[in-house]
């Protein structure tokens, strides 16, 4: 106790007179609350913080004690009151003849039934008008319990509805995830055979690409232009068998000189003939594609 005293001095100096006056609050409700319990005052470390802490405790214990002991005195008072009226009722019954020892033991049993029905309904007295209003707020208290009963009971079956689809409905969802899981090998094995044929089709699209280019450069050299229609190009081709058929009379008397004697004057003539012939069959060829190519423009 003495290194109690000795530190909580200690803190009451550092921190002052303020401090002081809880030290010493402090001190007094450890010294009644161990003594009363027949205990020493244990050695504590006393800062600041656990003063502040400990009064506070020390405050509220005190204030709940006081409440406490209120409490109590009422309960006392009211006891004697009620032992002051009981004896009062006993010497009335008594002066009637009805004290508790002259009565009967069904009576007294009864009584006794009366008074625990009393003391459960919470009256305090066995009139009948009493016992019907406690009674009837019993009654409404059941109703209400009843409704509340119901209410839950209609909730409790919406949510087993509930969990019972909830059930249908995860089961229906394992189900589909274990059909979704046994389909994942076909299906990875499908996106590969994809991917194999995506990348071959990308190698091909490169290669027709290219191919494009290639025609359509050749189709540039030999002035092919997008005016010339399927219908234009069968025309062309019908000129050209013309022209063959033309030049093949020329041709066939080319090859008939073929079998002339070397005369070189007469095969330069024939030579020259030839070339004129020739020269009329490209100025007409020429004539018609341009004919072509200017109805193709309109």
């Amino acid at each position: 106790m003495s290194d109690v005293t000795g530190d909580l001095a200690a803190v009451s100096e550092a921190k002052g007179g303020s401090d002081a006056a809880r030290i010493a609050e402090v001190k007094a409700w450890f010294t009644s609350q161990f003594e009363s319990a027949g205990r020493e005052v244990p050695n504590f470390e006393y800062t600041h913080r656990s003063i502040t802490h400990l009064y506070n405790l020390a405050t509220a214990s005190q204030a709940k004690s006081q409440a406490a002991s209120i409490v109590a005195n009422d309960f006392r008072q009211k006891a004697s009151e009620y032992r002051a009226q009981a004896a009062r009722i006993r010497e009335i019954l008594e002066s009637a003849g009805m004290a508790q020892d002259s009565l009967p033991s069904n009576v007294v049993s009864s009584a006794q039934v009366l008074a625990n029905v009393a003391n459960l309904l919470n009256i305090r007295d066995t009139e009948l008008s009493s016992f019907l209003v406690a009674m009837g707020d019993i009654s409404l208290r059941k109703t209400g319990v009843e409704e509340k009963r119901a209410k839950a009971q209609k909730e409790s079956n919406v949510l087993l509805d509930y969990t019972r689809k909830a059930i249908q409905r995860l089961t229906y969802l394992k189900k589909i995830l274990a059909q979704l899981e046994d389909d994942v090998a076909p299906c990875e094995s499908q996106m590969e055979n994809w991917k194999t044929n995506l990348e071959v089709m990308a190698v091909k699209e490169e290669q027709y690409i290219q191919q494009y280019k290639k025609y359509e450069m050749l189709l540039n050299r030999v002035g092919y232009t997008p005016k010339i229609s399927h219908r234009e190009l069968v025309e062309m081709a019908e000129h050209r068998k013309e022209l063959e058929k033309m030049t093949k009379p020329v041709l066939d008397t080319l090859r008939s000189y073929q079998d002339l004697p070397p005369d070189k004057a007469l095969a330069a003539l024939a030579i020259e003939d030839k070339k004129r012939q020739f020269a009329a069959a490209e100025k007409y060829l020429e004539e018609v594609l341009q004919s072509a190519l200017e109805t193709s423009d309109e």
